[in-house]
């Protein structure tokens, strides 16, 4: 284990004190995550939380009963020991990379400021100021946050160019909420040769093969996480890689032990928000319902579990809550995904005017985070693809699959050149998100739709019904407009023959006629526009959580959709 993560989380500094190992404070950005064990249990039993969540609780607290026998129950002179205030509390966290509260990121964001001001030389204090700054941008979604952080991370560079290990980290966590996976893996990379056996780095990695299609190097990375360190944070991090890779099980297994161990209502809340998208994913719509409520109970600030209680409710066919749950959202934190699943939400009721106000704020919001230097063209790429103009969406989400080919690009990148025409093409990226041997091995119903609705229309019907029927089986409510879509699409394909395969005829090798051809292949089957008329309607989507416009009407094909930009 590190030294630094030997040493105790200190209570932090006062005003005008500088931070960093030179002044004996710990708890700057690259120390150890907060407590072990016992301090993880301590957040437990603040909100309901499933049954894995209660058995791990109650363990920790008798550890921690067990711990405290040991320790002095009093401070000098008799008195209980002071608590941390909201500046310790904040630093704690962003040290950790866990989720700080928003008050608390506020005092520790001022303090840092006034004491940089006198010490302007304190290479750590202007890493933990840079760290802070990109918490409270992702906290609140205001971009302009984040080029603070970034000229107050190259700042503690700058008075410290070599071993500045927590200026990296931060640099490297900057990048990932930016959505800048390249960058990121660069200074996660930088972080990791100068201080091998320092784990803060590993999170932001993890985040970055990921997000550049690299999976072998995302197992490394985890691999590695995890023998350094144990907590909530890291079980956070190994909960979100072990879905992408299928293990639905150790998922939930892992973030349910990090909510039972958070040490902070803020951190408490954002792994309920996460254990709720979770539950949402594999079709547990009524347990995602309640995680999200948790996590706004716990912490109200966490604004992504009232844009999930949207999600759920929507599904639930609780239409006028779903409504107000996702208009509170937005109206705290506006996010640029949040308004896109609003506004589908309101083209499926049939709302096109509220549906365009929403469509309309999407690329108001993508043009903000820009500025701040945000990686937004997934959902701009679907918001393309489905309401405005595909070709529009394929040039976008092209130039995003140069910059990292990720998975997730893949799935948007395939759908944008279906709804484009170009339906031999999207095969082949529709068939990478499913692909092992690629990292393809998230079991998600958007994307098993997405393949079956290409195949269909290239006339594969065969592996077309097996793809549109999975993703029924994954998630039967991913979408309020999709799922349908899909039910339809199924029974528009009708059941498979009942007899046997058709003698082989012609040459060797060669299919029979009439022979339907594997759905596995990556190639494709025509030139685009060859392929057979479409006998169901070809609907909308959007990013992997939300919801979807309504379908075109199986009477007409589909006409060619106006560019809008």
């Amino acid at each position: 284990m590190d030294i630094e993560e030997r040493q105790p989380v200190p209570a932090g500094p006062g005003p005008g004190q500088p931070v960093g190992p030179r002044t004996g404070d710990a708890a700057g950005p690259g120390s150890g995550e907060p407590g072990g064990p016992p301090a993880e249990a301590a957040g437990a039993g603040r909100s309901p939380l499933a049954r894995r969540v209660l058995i791990g609780a109650a363990v920790g607290c008798v550890v921690l009963g067990g711990v405290l026998v040991l320790l002095p129950s009093t401070g000098p002179g008799g008195a209980p020991p002071p608590s941390p205030g909201p500046v310790a509390r904040a630093m704690t966290a962003v040290g950790a990379g866990a989720p700080a509260a928003l008050p608390d990121l506020a005092a520790l964001i001022g303090d840092r400021e006034t004491h940089l001001r006198a010490h302007p030389r304190d290479d750590q204090s202007w890493a933990v100021l840079g760290t802070a700054y990109a918490e409270q941008a992702r906290r609140t979604t205001t971009a302009a946050y984040y080029p603070k952080a970034e000229k107050a991370l190259r700042t503690s560079l700058d008075v410290r160019p070599k071993d500045n290990a927590a200026a990296l980290d931060g640099l490297a966590g900057l990048a990932v909420a930016r959505g800048d996976f390249r960058t990121a893996k660069q200074w996660g990379e930088a972080s990791v040769k100068l201080a091998p056996k320092r784990w803060t780095a590993y999170p932001a990695l993890v985040e970055a093969y990921t997000g550049l299609g690299d999976h072998k190097a995302t197992r490394r990375a985890l691999d590695k996480l995890l023998a350094l360190r144990s907590g909530p944070v890291t079980q956070a991090v190994a909960a979100r890689a072990y879905w992408d890779r299928g293990r639905r099980e150790d998922a939930g297994a892992a973030i349910a032990d990090a909510a039972a161990g958070a040490t902070t209502p803020s951190q408490q809340a954002a792994f309920l928000q996460l254990g709720g998208q979770l539950a949402w994913e594999r079709g547990d719509v009524q347990e995602s319902l309640d995680h999200y409520r948790a996590g706004v109970s716990t912490d109200p600030d966490e604004h992504g579990a009232l844009a999930g209680q949207g999600r759920a409710l929507a599904a639930l066919g609780r239409t006028s809550e779903a409504l107000r749950a996702y208009r509170a959202a937005l109206a705290k934190r506006p996010a640029p995904r949040h308004a896109l699943e609003l506004g589908e939400l309101y083209e499926k009721l049939g709302l096109p005017g509220a549906a365009r106000v929403q469509y309309d704020l999407v690329r108001e919001l993508v043009r903000r985070d820009a500025a701040g230097g945000v990686d937004d063209e997934l959902v701009l790429g679907f918001l393309e693809a489905d309401h405005g103009d595909p070709q529009e969406a394929v040039r976008r989400l092209r130039a995003e699959w140069d910059r990292q080919p990720g998975i997730a690009v893949a799935d948007a990148l395939g759908w944008a050149l279906h709804r484009a025409g170009d339906d031999a093409q999207a095969l082949t990226f529709a068939t990478r998100t499913m692909d092992k041997e690629h990292g393809g091995e998230m079991r998600s119903a958007l994307y098993a739709y997405h393949r079956g609705q290409i195949e269909r229309d290239l006339g594969k019907t065969g592996p077309a019904r097996r793809h549109l029927a999975e993703a029924l089986r994954i998630n039967p409510y991913f979408s309020p407009l999709l799922a349908p879509a899909a039910q339809e699409a199924l029974a528009a394909l009708g059941e498979p023959p009942a007899e046997g395969l058709p003698e082989p005829s012609g040459k060797p090798g060669e299919a029979a006629e009439g022979e339907e051809e594997s759905g596995d292949a990556a190639g494709a089957a025509g030139a685009p526009g060859t392929a057979t008329p479409r006998p169901a309607p070809r609907p909308t989507s959007s990013d992997p959580a939300g919801a979807s416009a309504a379908p075109r009407s199986a009477a007409a094909p589909a006409p060619e959709r106006p560019a809008t930009r």
